[in-house]
Parts: structure tokens; sequence; C-alpha cells
């Protein structure tokens, strides 16, 4: 809980757009931890490195703190999400992802109601527009546009970007051509802090439901933040997000970030890439592309676990099948949710383990 505390009051520092509100002594509140549905987006590959598919529910054996869990809903790459011991139906897509902000779903949910909570895809990309920008930067814009038009099958898309300071030119949209738009019309800058406006952008992507992916294009190492990055992965992992990172070969040679890079993302579920070249760019967004069609989406209501910690998760395979190599996030904090006596049983969004 400290530092989750230290960590509220760094995000208070930085964030342009937070908006405080004093509490009348009137107003009551309670602090709870409310772990209701845990999203885990699995990653199944061979020793070469392809995606192996048709696995099914009772293939993945999953534990929480090394307590068996039974899964609720299973679905593999864009299929439908559906409740386990439901047949799946071939062919047919995701539906929209709900609107709604709920987060608690009842024990005994249904396909129906498992889809409004864990249905749709929304991708973030964070675009580094530092002064380490300056060389690359048209080959980088080209890049990334290509790869919003090739996200066909994911619901939603935000673009951001960021130097000292985070900006939003697109929120999550399905409009693609707001998000082309506005990777056309960034500009290089100032320094870079990349932790700083990371976190930001979990933050927001924290609020949605379905799968949550960040893709981060960085040109260099953070010069500018005050928020170490462990602290990011933490918050990452316990809000259920992916992130990947994309970096080029001059990054590469700060062993620093490269460590921090890799571990990161690897701590998420996600991969971290290095481009040489503009050619090799695209290829590692192609590469993520194809990661975000073979995810599993598997999904369980935690049993009872007195731990208000860290809690560890564990996915193997059963059988003939734990030969395969599994990536996925390998954990999560539950968070506080606050309740307001004025409006006791709304819950605010970003405060489940999703």
């Amino acid at each position: 809980m400290k530092r989750f505390i230290v960590l509220g009051s760094v995000l208070a520092l930085i964030s342009v757009t937070a908006v405080h509100k004093g509490l009348s002594q009137e107003d009551r509140s309670d602090i709870h931890v409310i772990v209701n549905l845990v999203q885990l987006n699995v990653a199944v590959t061979d020793k070469k490195g392809n995606y192996v598919t048709g696995l099914r529910p009772e293939d993945f054996i999953v534990t929480e703190d090394n307590i068996p869990e039974k899964l609720a809903s299973f679905a593999e790459g864009d299929e439908a999400i559906r409740a386990v011991g439901e047949p799946a139906e071939p062919g047919k897509p995701a539906p929209a992802q709900s609107q709604s902000q709920v987060l608690e779903a009842p024990a005994t949910a249904t396909t129906a109601s498992l889809n409004s909570y864990l249905s749709g895809s929304n991708v973030f990309i964070l675009f580094d527009t530092s002064n380490y920008m300056y060389r690359g930067f048209v080959f980088a814009q080209d890049a990334i546009a290509d790869f919003v038009r090739s996200l066909e099958n994911a619901n939603r898309v935000a673009f951001y970007s960021y130097s000292r300071d985070l900006s939003r030119p697109a929120l999550l949209s399905a409009n693609r051509s707001q998000v082309l738009q506005s990777v056309r019309s960034t500009v290089a800058g100032d320094d870079a802090a990349l932790y700083n406006c990371l976190l930001l952008t979990v933050r927001d992507a924290a609020q949605f439901q379905g799968r949550k992916v960040i893709v981060v294009f960085s040109n260099g190492p953070d010069n500018a933040s005050v928020v170490p990055p462990e602290d990011v992965a933490e918050l990452a992992q316990s809000t259920g997000i992916v992130i990947y990172m994309i970096s080029t070969r001059e990054a590469q040679l700060d062993p620093v970030s490269t460590a921090v890079f890799e571990r990161m993302t690897a701590a998420t579920g996600g991969k971290a890439y290095f481009a040489k070249n503009w050619r090799e760019e695209k290829k590692a967004f192609g590469a993520i592309r194809d990661d975000l069609q073979h995810l599993y989406s598997l999904s369980y209501y935690p049993k009872p676990n007195p731990n208000r910690g860290w809690r560890a998760i564990t996915v193997k395979l059963a059988g003939e099948k734990k030969k395969y190599r599994i990536r996925t996030r390998n954990g999560y904090r539950p968070l506080p949710a606050r309740f307001s006596a004025s409006n006791t049983g709304s819950q605010m969004p970003a405060a489940s383990a999703e």
C-alpha cells in the first residue's frame, strides 16, 4: 500500500489533466480491495517460435499463489469469448465491446455477460517524439501508420505521443482516419520522459475492459522521468495490460534501457523488439499484429485468498503440450477501490485487477 501511495503522489505531480476535488468532512469513504475477474492474454509457441493453435480450455492449468483456479471463459485469437463448457462457434467474430464500465460480474456468468466484460481489443500506441527521433521521424511515422491500417480486428485504437510531456492527439476510437491523421501531425520535440508518460498511458488504458494493449515506439533511453520503470510494469500487470516495445538499435546500445525494456514487456506478457532500420521497424509492428491475432484469452474468478499483496500467477499446459512455451503476465496486486458513502455500490472503473 505504501508503494501505491507513493505512486499516486507521483502521478499527481506529472499529470497535466488531473483535477483534484476536496472531500468535505461529511463525506465518509472506505477503501476496499475487490478482485472480481482476472483476465489473461496468453501466447503459446513451440521451440521454433511458431504459434500453437487449436488448444482447448482443459489444456491450460492456471494457479494463483499455488491455488488451482477454474477457467470461467476462453477464446482463441479473434473468436468470440465463451463460457468454459460451452462449444465454440467457428468463424464467429468477437462482438463489439460493451460500453459499460461496471467491472463486477456474477459468479454464474453466461457467455453473454462475459462478453460484456471481456470482449473487444483496445490498442494504445505511444510514439516517441523526443529529440532522439529527429533522424528517423518520417520512417517511424510510416511504420506506425501501416500498423494502424493492419489492425483490422482491433475494436478501437488510440494514438499518444510523448517527449517531456504526454500528448493525446487521438483518444481511443474506432475511427482509423482520425488516428492516421494524428500520426502524420506529430512533430519532434523535447527530452524523453518515457516512464512518466507510459504510466499515464497505462492509467488511461486501465479504465477500459476487454483486451488492453500498449505498443511503444522509442528511439532512445529515458532522460527526464521521475517514475521508476518497475512501478510502471507493476501497475500494467495489476490492470491486465500487455506492453510491447519497439526500439531502435541506438537505444539497444544503452544496456540499462535494453534490460528495462525486455524486463518490463516480459512481465506483462509482451515483447521487446530492437530494429536497426525502417524495414525492421515495420517487421516488428507486423510481429505484434500477428501476436495479437494468436493470443488465447482466459479468465477466472479467484478462489478465496487472504493475500492482499502481490499474487503470483502461473499458467502451464497439461500432458504432452507442456513442452510448449507460455508467455503471459506473472501476477498482479489487487488494487483498492474507493466507495463513497453518498454513492454506495458504484465502483471506479480503474480499480479492478482485471
